[in-house]
């Protein structure tokens, strides 16, 4: 009887390990990155790898920097800091955090940053559309705020996977700059503590 009980269990492993085998043997393997269109000769300018490896040392680094509301004032206040609205100059005029300075994001290269934040070293404080948008969680406007309804206009949202903080950390990062900070949650624009403000004409 024992020799029959080890003759099981040494066969159930056997059984176990060729199944395990034969499944493993069974996964796919990971997609391998398509080959470059050999038609198209290769632009010197453009690095998509490049920008995906900053992409992903972005994204690490940007965990650890979002920022409460109430952080985000706090270190807004600080000397030297930056908050920088990347929207475009128009949204930006319509209404901003009080304080912010405007790069738009298609205007955002090697110039522009060397003068709007020549230090590289320098605190940087971003924030989007995504952060006041009423339509993806924020309370509605029963009261028709004035100031919701700017809100409304000019930080109308973007889907989630293009969220405009998102674009504007990794550009920051890829450009050397790794001391941004982002606004994390979304907030009600009739309550937040941030003083949202117009550009005066």
């Amino acid at each position: 009887m024992k020799y029959l009980v080890l003759a099981f269990v040494f066969a159930a492993g056997f059984l176990a390990a060729h199944l395990t085998g034969t499944i493993g043997a069974a996964d796919p393997k990971p997609a391998e990155p398509a080959k470059a269109n050999p038609a198209v000769p290769p632009n010197p300018n453009i690095d998509m790898a490049g920008h995906l490896k900053g992409a992903q040392a972005a994204a690490l680094i940007r965990e650890q920097h979002r920022l409460t509301e109430d952080d985000f004032l706090k270190m807004s206040q600080e000397e030297g800091v930056i908050v920088l609205d990347a929207r475009s100059k128009q949204m930006y005029d319509l209404i901003h955090i009080k304080g912010a300075i405007n790069l738009s994001f298609p205007d955002i290269d090697i110039q522009s940053l060397k003068k709007v934040v020549p230090d590289k070293n320098a605190k940087i404080l971003i924030y989007c559309n995504n952060n006041f948008t009423p339509a993806t969680g924020a309370r509605p406007n029963p009261n028709n705020d004035p100031k919701a309804r700017l809100v409304a206009e000019a930080m109308r949202p973007k889907e989630k996977v293009a969220s405009l903080n998102i674009s504007t950390f990794i550009a920051l990062h890829n450009y050397g700059y790794k001391n941004v900070y982002e606004l994390g949650p979304l907030l009600d624009p009739t309550t937040t503590k941030l003083e949202l403000v117009s550009t005066k004409k």
